[in-house]
């Protein structure tokens, strides 16, 4: 079987994979007692079994594979939320804190896209930069990620901890924007507060009232259509 890299995987590599993404609990356990090794191989995208299963939003198939032994580098502990798993691993390693992952997120970016309020604490704290660019064509910070999942809180803190409000990933989208498409008002509020450009503009031309429009949110369309505040425009 090839992959979508170009890349051969083999049919137990493959059986596993098929086996987390379709939430077969009792197949996964038994592929990987029959090979423990398949609890270290790398999906076509070059991510671990575990970190493939957080991404697919297929957390019951992660804690599977972390209760039958799956080792946690620090990018998949701060993906599932592992605190002391992420510390043990700046502990023996300091420079992991600002490492990338085989797909080019962080520890930081991986923590804030899957709402680790807990672990992306402790990474501020040991210095992780909070504005890190993503090393793929994404581009995210983890401001980006925070908002693009729906993490208001993690995302405001972000912000205190001194995340760039009007930074732009790919093709110029900012956490406004995010903020705007997801409806979340309250948090769109907050980052206009800080100084989020309600009138910047994506590659395409689109801005933070078009992604709200788009989604069907009509009132918070018309507010960032409005001057902020009392009639000055967004910085």
């Amino acid at each position: 079987m090839t992959d979508t890299t170009g890349g051969e995987v083999s049919d137990r590599e493959a059986a596993l994979f098929l086996a987390i993404k379709t939430q077969d609990g009792a197949l996964l356990r038994q592929l990987v007692r029959a090979d423990p090794a398949l609890l270290s191989v790398r999906s076509p995208m070059g991510v671990s079994p575990v970190l493939f299963a957080t991404y697919y939003g297929r957390h019951d198939m992660a804690r599977v594979l972390m209760d039958e032994g799956a080792p946690l580098d620090v990018f998949e502990a701060a993906a599932v939320g592992d605190e002391q798993g992420v510390t043990r691993a700046l502990e023996a390693d300091p420079a992991l804190l600002h490492a990338v992952s085989a797909d080019g997120f962080s520890p930081l970016g991986l923590a804030a896209f899957f709402g680790r309020a807990a672990v992306a604490e402790t990474l501020l704290a040991r210095g992780a930069d909070v504005n890190a660019v993503s090393r793929n064509a994404m581009q995210v910070r983890p401001l980006h990620s925070a908002v693009a999942g729906g993490h208001g809180a993690l995302a405001r803190a972000l912000v205190m901890a001194g995340a760039d409000v009007n930074a732009a990933q790919q093709d110029d989208f900012t956490p406004l924007m995010a903020a705007a498409q997801n409806g979340d008002a309250g948090l769109v509020t907050f980052l206009r507060q800080c100084g989020a450009d309600a009138q910047a503009r994506t590659a395409d031309g689109r801005g933070a009232a078009d992604f709200a429009r788009e989604e069907g949110h009509e009132a918070l369309a018309e507010a960032l259509a409005r001057p902020w505040p009392d009639g000055v425009a967004d910085q």
